[in-house]
Parts: C-alpha cells; structure tokens; sequence
C-alpha cells in the first residue's frame, strides 16, 4: 500500500497526536510513571531509547518507570513537529532544553493507531 499526499498530515491526526505527545510531556514532567506507561504500547517489541538506558518489551519500559525519581528541573519544547502518515500512524518529534543544563536534546516518537487507542510503539 502506498500513501498519497492528500493522506499525509491529515490534520485530525495532526491535531490529536499533537494533543498527545503534550500530554506525555506533562506526564513526564509530573513523572507519572502510570500514565507514561500507558501511553506506550503493551508489547515486548516496544522499544525506548535514553540518554544512557534503553528499554526492550514494555515490562521493561514499566519497571524503568519505577526507578526513576522525579525530575527536579524543567524543560521547555522547541521546533515540536508532528509528521502523520495516514490516519493511524505519526511520528513525534521536538528538540528540548532542560533548566539544569545549556545542553539541547531531541525526542522522537513513533505514534501508531492500536485497537487500544493511540500508542507509542517506539522512542528516542
């Protein structure tokens, strides 16, 4: 199957993964580990990457998310860009700057439609 251009960005999809990946990076900020897990999909192919970790199968991503403390900085999104394909799959991305640092980082999230709902299947 291939895509055509009226398919790419569809602006529902824009909209509600945008909506989305807001969520996850309040979620983050408060390190509700409940609510970012759940936002990730419940799989043993999911896959997160981090600065120095990396997490394999969702059982993983759960018990990482129980030994990370809450973050005691901030962090402020830049250039956020949300890339759909379809109505079911989009990729999430955004450079960020942490209060606690002059370093820059960058995110990406691949979002794909589940019959659960919206989930990330993969992130860096």
């Amino acid at each position: 199957m291939s895509l055509s251009q009226t398919q790419v960005n569809l602006p529902e999809v824009v909209q509600e993964v945008t909506r989305l990946f807001l969520d996850y990076e309040s979620a983050l900020m408060r390190n509700d580990a409940d609510a970012l897990n759940a936002y990730f999909w419940q799989h043993p192919a999911v896959t997160r990457y981090g600065i120095n970790d990396r997490q394999l199968g969702h059982e993983a991503l759960v018990a990482y998310r129980a030994s990370v403390p809450a973050p005691d900085f901030t962090r402020t999104l830049h250039d956020v860009r949300i890339t759909a394909f379809g109505p079911d799959m989009a990729v999430a991305m955004c450079e960020f700057k942490r209060s606690d640092t002059d370093l820059h980082g960058f995110q990406t999230q691949t979002w794909v439609r589940l019959p659960e709902g919206w989930r990330i299947v993969s992130a860096h």
